[in-house]
């Protein structure tokens, strides 16, 4: 077995690796592995912090093909989506609240792509070709779903994607994750939503809007949670430009900044 140490400052502490290591659990059939699964995490970790190229991956990491096809693995699995959602209700727990959340927040950020590539198109409103990531936190800021789609989608549209799937989630859940969420948040490109969301999922979709005559940047209630979240993964350089050819990956690659996030505040 590989010695557990830590060469970048991306990489795992073995406090953290403790808190995840029940979903990859040990082979128990077919060949040895030849790479331990928290050096694989690792490098992931390592690529979605500096946005680096899987090809050029540092030596001391096991070849970026083994990399990708663990990732890609876990991702069509689900598995991040899982480990994400375990990391929400210990944060919360930690910080004095109940593991599952009341209330969440609901935005959208349009970023460029790389060349080629599914779902891509262009932000009429930001002229920004790409795709766009849409994410519902709770009140912590804390990541509950993420869901990417192409940039020329509408908020309204993508906002219905995203209650459509979050709802589903809470609907197939074992564990019904979400089951205490009542309340979200929203800006006014969602204002077409509010009846819908009530009809059709039980949920009160609230509007936050500007005040009257505001120019400029401003701080606004409840809204500023999500886009700290934003500003959050934007430290993550891989989330800067979505350079994955599948909105799976995209999608997996925020996650994994949040589970990041989320393993330092969990074992602080």
């Amino acid at each position: 077995m590989t010695k557990f140490t830590r060469t970048y400052p991306t990489d795992l502490q073995y406090s953290e690796w403790l808190l995840i290591e029940q979903f990859f659990p040990a082979r128990d059939r077919g060949r040895p592995r030849k790479w331990e699964i928290w050096l694989i995490l690792n490098a992931i970790l390592y690529v979605t912090r500096t946005g680096c190229q899987w090809r050029m991956l540092p030596t001391n990491f096991p070849p970026w093909q083994t990399v990708y096809g663990y990732l890609w693995r876990w991702t069509r699995s689900g598995l991040w989506a899982q480990i994400n959602a375990m990391l929400v209700q210990r944060v919360r727990v930690q910080a004095g609240r109940a593991p599952q959340p009341s209330a969440a927040v609901i935005d959208s950020q349009s970023v460029k792509t790389s060349e080629g590539g599914e779902a891509r198109g262009v932000d009429v409103f930001k002229q920004t070709r790409g795709r766009k990531r849409h994410i519902v936190v709770d009140t912590l800021g804390l990541l509950l779903l993420v869901v990417v789609h192409s940039a020329s989608v509408q908020d309204a549209t993508g906002g219905q994607m995203v209650m459509q799937t979050l709802f589903d989630r809470l609907k197939h859940s074992v564990h019904n994750r979400w089951c205490r969420l009542k309340l979200i948040w929203a800006d006014g490109g969602y204002e077409n939503l509010v009846a819908a969301v009530r009809k059709q999922f039980g949920w009160r979709l609230e509007i936050v809007r500007r005040p009257v005559g505001s120019t400029g940047f401003i701080v606004l209630p409840r809204r500023w949670v999500v886009e700290r979240t934003f500003g959050w993964f934007g430290r993550y350089r891989r989330l800067a430009r979505d350079y994955e050819h599948t909105v799976a990956v995209s999608e997996a690659m925020t996650y994994l900044a949040s589970i990041r996030r989320m393993l330092k505040l969990a074992t602080n």
